[in-house]
């Protein structure tokens, strides 16, 4: 029987594997830390501050306030739902296939989505409003960082191949912030009755606390505008909201205004 030989060694801490709870830890501190920088950016991009042009439109609500259509807080909060709710079936749809398209490598799809949201929204000034503000926010995050998706997109702007449409630029900036498709249709949703609400304030009398409730109000139909909508194709795209389009005519032919749409 052959002698059983044994080799013991002493490993010192530098020798030892991390321990798994330590790496556990590591790997959660790290994924809060690329949460809380996620969040950080989304509230900049939602941000009514942000210098995209939003300040110079109203969407609609300069003429319906001329028209007696919004003339207290409570029928400005209905004004804002039917506004953001039609925004959740045109723009909303359009941001959602553009984020598909882009996280799939797909820029193609991306300028259908564009042109397809083009195509769906009635009106020159409406149109404006969609160009300047997407080609705006694609100059303004450029010269955050490098957004490949973004530059691309702004050629094809500068090259007459796209319209440039606002929620597609939000969906692309957003995508590669690392948002997923909720957080992209909540952030859009957001920005669209915080415009109309900062017209408000300078429309109507109304303060900043109405508005704020109203804002804080707005966004409970969120979550179910974003099922109602999610699965919807871009032939789906809907605009009924014939009140909305006669105000929306009644503007251009406004003599005093304040708003370009």
């Amino acid at each position: 029987m052959q002698p059983r030989i044994i080799i013991t060694t002493t490993l010192t801490p530098m020798d030892m594997p991390m321990a798994m709870p330590e790496r556990i830890g590591q790997a959660q501190a790290a994924s809060a830390a690329d949460g809380m920088r996620l969040l950080a950016r989304l509230l900049q991009f939602s941000d009514s501050t942000l210098p995209v042009g939003s300040f110079a439109f109203s969407n609609g609500l300069e003429s319906a306030v001329q028209t007696g259509i919004v003339a207290s807080p409570d029928d400005l909060l209905g004004f804002v739902e039917v506004v953001t709710r039609q925004a959740a079936y045109m723009d909303g749809v359009a941001a959602l296939h553009a984020h598909r398209a882009i996280s799939q490598g797909d820029f193609g799809a991306v300028l259908e989505a564009d042109q397809a949201l083009w195509d769906s929204r009635i009106g020159a000034e409406q149109h404006l409003m969609l160009a300047r503000m997407g080609k705006k926010l694609a100059e303004l995050a450029l010269r955050f960082d490098d957004f490949p998706a973004l530059r691309q997109w702004l050629e094809a702007i500068r090259d007459h191949a796209t319209p440039g449409c606002f929620p597609v630029g939000q969906a692309l900036a957003l995508a590669h912030l690392g948002a997923d498709e909720a957080q992209v249709f909540v952030v859009h949703q957001y920005s669209v009755a915080a415009m109309m609400l900062s017209a408000a304030v300078r429309l109507m009398r109304i303060d900043h606390l109405d508005t704020q409730r109203i804002l804080y109000a707005a966004q409970e139909r969120v979550p179910g505008d974003y099922e109602n909508v999610r699965t919807l194709t871009l032939d789906e795209m809907s605009n009924f909201a014939p009140v909305f389009d006669v105000l929306l005519a009644h503007h251009v032919k406004a003599h005093v205004r304040l708003f370009m749409n």
